[in-house]
């Protein structure tokens, strides 16, 4: 492609290493990222649960800033309105976009930006413990677990226990689906059950990495024991794919992730295949479009056992062949047009998640300054909140 990777612009906040004996993290991207980003009015939030960060990507001034979070084993995302939920290592965070908060960021030296300003913050709200049960991929979804179908509930991928669950007021989650082949909730991770598609606001596809009632079992046919589920009639659309990830509905088709080849593509429920539309250098994994345009997260793998055998690693057998980062891909031509390389401190992402129509947010969980003094009230007892300590 045209476009020579670019130096990202690091604040030292944002460069310090994932803990003391790491790299600083250091990317490169091409001058076609930030491009796309303003184009389209939107941002993109990452995570990586190996480097315990939430990464936002932003366009400042035509330079690709990278803004790093810290968080516990950060995996599954999930967005509805103002709401942003992260899985995390045993809990689940709840923030908030409260917007009255971006003039202070954009007053304090501790948020810089060369020309940008702030135009949405999050602030955590709430926190829900379920212990360590491996959240995987999240959505908010209509009428789970015998709810009302108005209803809508935090869904998430319940990896341990190879199940779909929400939270609970009183216990550490709700099981509301489970794959046929499972008989029981056992802390197996039986079929490694890791992405889940919406239609129509609710749940209506899962990938799974086995089909397999053992504890572990997954493991001894992950080259190509992948699948896809209907989640409504239980029915198994798709075998033979390898460590599939991140099914998504998008313009009247599904795609997945096919991890293990490096691929994106569509599936023909009619035929019950799947059609790569394109090949990157890394494991795929993690999902998200806007327009035209799909943003892939790519994770380079390390030599263990758990990816050793897989087509991604025959295809690229050196590590340094397999890149880390998030590739923009035209989903009509199946073209790269843009990508955000991480070369140090980052090898693997879990999730992606565009952000439409906001272009340089921040999520404030270090700063017990703003967390503290910023207070959200309902209309009626900000009536008599007196005007001057009004946003």
């Amino acid at each position: 492609m045209s476009d020579s990777p670019q130096p990202i612009n690091e604040s030292p906040e944002e460069a310090a290493p994932a803990d003391p004996t790491t790299e600083p993290l250091r990317s490169v991207h091409t001058t076609s990222f930030p491009q796309v980003l303003d184009e389209l009015g939107c941002s993109v939030l990452v995570t990586t649960y190996q480097a315990g960060k939430l990464v936002v990507l932003r366009n400042d001034g035509g330079v690709l800033n990278t803004h790093f979070r810290n968080l516990h084993k950060p995996m599954g995302l999930a967005l509805s309105g103002g709401r942003l939920v992260v899985g995390c290592s045993v809990d689940v965070w709840e923030f908030h976009n409260v917007p009255a908060v971006c003039a202070k960021l954009d007053e304090n030296e501790d948020y810089p930006a060369s020309s940008a300003k702030h135009d949405a913050c999050f602030l955590p709200r709430r926190s829900h413990c379920t212990g360590d049960i491996q959240i995987h991929e999240m959505a908010f979804s209509k009428g789970e677990g015998g709810r009302e179908k108005e209803e809508v509930d935090l869904v998430f991928v319940n990896t341990t226990f190879s199940c779909l669950a929400k939270r609970s007021e009183e216990n550490s989650f709700t099981p509301v689906w489970r794959p046929s082949f499972i008989d029981s909730y056992i802390p197996g991770d039986c079929c490694h059950l890791n992405g889940l598609a919406t239609l129509d606001g609710r749940v209506s596809h899962v990938t799974a990495l086995g089909e397999t009632n053992a504890p572990g079992g997954w493991r001894e046919n992950k080259r190509n024991g992948g699948l896809l589920i209907d989640v409504d009639s239980q029915e198994i659309l798709l075998r033979g794919l390898s460590m599939p990830h991140s099914p998504r509905w998008y313009n009247g088709k599904l795609w997945l992730l096919e991890s293990g080849e490096g691929t994106i593509g569509t599936v023909d429920l009619a035929s019950g295949k799947y059609e790569p539309v394109a090949q990157f250098p890394g494991f795929t994994r993690g999902l998200s479009f806007i327009g035209p345009l799909a943003f892939v997260g790519l994770s380079q793998v390390r030599e263990s056992a758990v990816f050793s055998g897989i087509p991604l690693v025959e295809r690229l057998e050196k590590a340094e062949e397999r890149n880390c980062g998030v590739w923009v891909v035209n989903i009509e031509t199946g073209q790269t047009v843009a990508f955000c390389q991480f070369e140090e401190g980052v090898q693997e992402i879990f999730a992606v998640e565009v952000l439409p129509g906001i272009r340089f947010p921040d999520l404030v969980n270090h700063d017990p300054k703003i967390v503290g003094s910023a207070y959200v009230l309902d209309d009626a007892a900000l009536a008599d909140v007196p005007e001057d300590l009004r946003s």
